[in-house]
């Protein structure tokens, strides 16, 4: 298949950004400052805006809550808007306060749980305010110790709190549940696996859906196999993109294994969810802890946009043709082909062809954007974790 054929069809690619890459971030260890971080949601925002200007696939920037209160959501909201991208998903945050120690919505003490609900309905006032279709659930609640925790009573409170929380959406908006198989919780995490937050969001309805993190999952875990499942079970409701060689590193995607990244973009296809009719919501969830924030978020959406390109290349009806011959080699080579396909070129011609820059990353590099910020931005408290 050529490059022109599936040409139209990359059009159809978002990849949301979230507003914490461009803060300060790093290990338990340290967290590394960076002359020209932002120092408020309006600044993340402004970063946010360079990458879609320079890319055209970042439309929207999540917000994390209350990592980025603002006075004035509408105003923030209408702000973005002058920039050309908008406010996406709102995020909620249950496990940096000291009350959570022990558990957010799984927590057997009712005044806890109910202080998380009431920040879930906090969350999507916010969501009423930007339009945001999303909001998204990851929780650290787990044990550390066998026997510290009643597992299965922690699974009722989730499920109550949880259709609570969902009970006060409105119809147009969605609950994304995020799953981790551990830390900060190392014995038990009550939200683990895909299995377990799809079984939580199909006793909700149908607006509750599955967030798939490409990098909390075990190692050897086929991370596409799970796309594939969520997908004809009508539940992947989005992605958190990043890359990882041990742990939940918080990579940038596709640099530790570029091949997953493809086969899950595959997958992704294969099964209907890429396209203008997908509900499928595509996002980064990276912390660019020694790099440059927004060229790190720049070759970020490249990345993904190369391996869409790519998985979209692959011959489909000669791949169903193998698979039905049980022709073993023959399906992997058509497969292999399109990976092993040089999009680079194409891609910028691509951009050229709309008014980009054929080369984001020089482009951005040559505009002076991060020597500027960083002249502007003297003085204040810089954003990173927990601000």
């Amino acid at each position: 298949m050529e490059f022109n054929q599936i040409a139209d069809q990359l059009e159809h690619q978002a990849i949301e950004l979230p507003s914490w890459a461009f803060g300060n971030s790093g290990t338990r260890f340290r967290v590394f400052s960076t002359p020209g971080t932002p120092r408020d949601p309006y600044e993340k925002i402004a970063d946010a805006a360079q990458v879609h200007a320079h890319t055209g696939l970042a439309p929207t920037v999540a917000l994390h809550i209350p990592w980025d209160t603002v006075d004035d959501y509408a105003q923030l909201a209408s702000y973005a808007g002058e920039l050309g991208v908008g406010l996406g998903t709102i995020n909620s945050n249950t496990f940096q306060d000291e009350d959570y120690k022990f558990g957010s919505l799984c927590s057997h003490d009712r005044a806890v749980r109910q202080k998380a609900i009431d920040h879930h309905r906090a969350c999507i006032e916010v969501m009423n305010a930007t339009g945001s279709r999303d909001l998204k659930i990851w929780l650290a609640d787990g044990s550390n110790y066998p026997g510290q925790a009643d597992i299965g009573a922690r699974q009722d409170r989730l499920a109550e709190s949880l259709a609570t929380i969902y009970a006060e959406l409105s119809d147009d908006q969605r609950l994304v549940l995020e799953y981790k198989f551990f830390e900060p919780a190392f014995y038990h995490t009550d939200v683990p696996d895909w299995g377990t937050a799809y079984a939580q969001v199909s006793a909700l309805g149908e607006r509750a859906v599955v967030c798939l993190d490409t990098g909390h999952h075990a190692p050897g875990t086929n991370i596409e196999f799970i796309v594939a499942q969520l997908l004809r079970l009508g539940k992947l409701g989005s992605f958190d993109f990043n890359s990882r060689f041990y742990a939940d590193d918080d990579l940038i995607v596709g640099a530790a294994d570029p091949f997953q990244l493809f086969r899950i973009m595959h997958e992704v296809i294969t099964n209907g969810g890429y396209g203008p009719q997908s509900p499928v919501a595509f996002m980064l969830d990276q912390c660019h802890n020694i790099e440059d924030k927004v060229p790190g978020q720049i070759r970020s959406v490249l990345n993904v946009q190369e391996a869409t390109a790519k998985a979209l290349l692959v011959d489909r009806e000669a791949l169903h043709n193998a698979q039905q011959a049980n022709d073993v080699l023959g399906a992997n080579a058509v497969l292999m082909d399109a990976y092993h396909t040089d999009v680079r070129a194409d891609l910028a011609q691509w951009r050229q062809d709309r008014g980009l820059p054929g080369d984001p990353m020089k482009a951005f590099a040559d505009s002076g954007y991060l020597e500027r910020i960083s002249a502007d931005r003297v003085g204040g408290q810089q954003a990173g974790w927990g601000a």
